[in-house]
């Protein structure tokens, strides 16, 4: 996984038949999310949403246990979708959003409030890359490469929302 043969990083504009004809890709593009135009990284976020919505009321042992299960599948999912469409890290593969997401919003009650302050901050995280998680981008490929940045940008915007719930106690 690490320092593997580079397969081009590319922007090009991927078919909606590339993506709904195949499951994983599905999945890998947020359910079609990743196929917006601008920002997909933002829409793939913004599908998060309900999932969350699904997952939050659980315990946070249950909560964790559907998390890891979705990283890991992520990483055959997002290598899945980096193969088959012959590109590294295509912006639309957006299923590490939706994990990162999740990430984000472990610790926190389930709240309107809550949902736009992480999503602001996993945004945030996700795009800044700051140490090691620019590092790891650029030398760790194939699925997990993928999955990396944005697990480590849910980490610390978790990190964040812990922090500024206890602070102002929230």
């Amino acid at each position: 996984m690490i320092s593997q043969t580079r397969k081009t990083r590319s922007h090009r504009r991927v078919k909606p038949a590339e993506i709904f004809g195949d499951p994983l890709c599905f999945l890998g593009f947020g359910f079609g999310s990743g196929l917006a135009p601008v920002a997909p990284g933002t829409f793939g976020t913004l599908a998060a949403i309900p999932i969350y919505w699904l997952v939050a009321d659980l315990s946070t042992p249950v909560y964790a246990f559907i998390v890891i299960a979705l990283a890991i599948a992520g990483i055959f999912i997002c290598g899945h979708c980096e193969q088959r469409l012959d590109v590294q890290d295509h912006p639309g593969i957006v299923w590490d959003e939706i994990v990162g997401f999740l990430i984000t919003m472990m610790f926190v009650p389930a709240s309107w409030q809550w949902v736009v302050i992480g999503f602001l901050a996993f945004r945030l995280f996700d795009i800044w890359k700051p140490w090691p998680i620019a590092l790891l981008d650029r030398t760790v490929h194939g699925g997990l490469g993928v999955m990396l940045d944005d697990v480590l940008a849910g980490v610390y915007a978790a990190i964040g929302l812990v922090i500024l719930r206890s602070g102002f106690g929230i």
